[in-house]
Formats: C-alpha cells, structure tokens, sequence
C-alpha cells in the first residue's frame, strides 16, 4: 500500500510542477515575448493553477478517497482545459471578438483579472491571441498537456488504493 500512496503523491507533485510551469512559460510569453492572451487563454491558466492547488493538497495529505477525489476533480479540470483549448483553437481565434464569450464571462464573475492584472488579465482578443511556438498553435501545446493532465489524473484515481 504504501508504494502506492508514495507514486500518487509523486505524481501529484509532478502535476503541480507541470501546470505551474505552464502558466510560467505563458507569462514569460507574454511579458518578455508581448504575446498577450484572450479570454481563453486566461481562463486555461486559471484551470492549470487550479489543478496545481488541487494536487498540491492531494499530495499533502494520505486519506484514499480524499486523494481518489482530487484525481476526479483534476480529470474534470483537465477535460474542461482540452476543451477550452479546442474551442479557442477552433472557433475563438477565428472571430474578430471574443468580448462576452463564456471565458470572457468566468473570468469577470470570478473577479480574477482586476486582483491579480500581470497573471490574469485578458490584453488581446481571440485573433490576435492565436500564436505558435515552434511551429504549433498555443492552444494545441495547451490541448497536449491538459490530455497529459488528464491521463496523470487518471493515475492517481488507480494508485490511491
């Protein structure tokens, strides 16, 4: 059992560290590159640090189904990021406008972009925000790694037994 419990919490750590490096790369983006995000590019990086804190706690304590919960929790949040991803690629970065979308609308009900500007705050719209990074679309590097966040998740809902 205790193998297990270990792995779980391994792998939780390496969740965390893998979404805040992330959101660590999107910054260094945006503020040294000026590669500014839209609403669904803010709303990915609020579903990555929330899946950072999530397994931040998973690994911090050892109660089987506390952890069992937060590699659900952390599976809904990475398919909500894959499918956030997909919509900004797919349809988002093909409009002009993506003023009232429902990321542009989460993101002001949560009030996150006015306490936290240099993180959080959406400067380009969903056009102007579509971008590559060695030849592949933001959005898609984004998509890889919510599928990546999704399958650890599934890892630890299997380990902590």
């Amino acid at each position: 059992m205790a193998p297990n419990v270990l792995s779980a919490s391994r792998l939780l750590v390496a969740m965390a560290a893998l979404c805040v490096a992330a959101v660590g790369i999107a910054l260094v983006s945006q503020h040294v590159f000026d590669m500014q995000p839209c609403p669904w590019c803010i709303l990915q990086r609020i579903i990555y640090l929330a899946i950072a804190a999530l397994c931040l706690i998973g690994a911090a304590v050892s109660a089987v189904m506390l952890r069992r919960g937060i590699g659900v929790l952390t599976l809904l949040l990475a398919l909500s990021g894959g499918a956030s991803a997909l919509y900004q690629e797919l349809v988002a970065s093909k409009s002009d406008s993506c003023n009232l979308t429902f990321a542009d609308k989460v993101i002001s009900s949560l009030g996150l972009d006015g306490a936290f500007p240099p993180l959080l705050q959406v400067t380009a719209n969903c056009s102007d925000a579509a971008v590559l990074l060695l030849g592949v679309s933001y959005a898609y590097w984004s998509l890889a790694l919510f599928i990546v966040m999704a399958a650890a998740s599934l890892g630890v809902v299997l380990r902590a037994r």
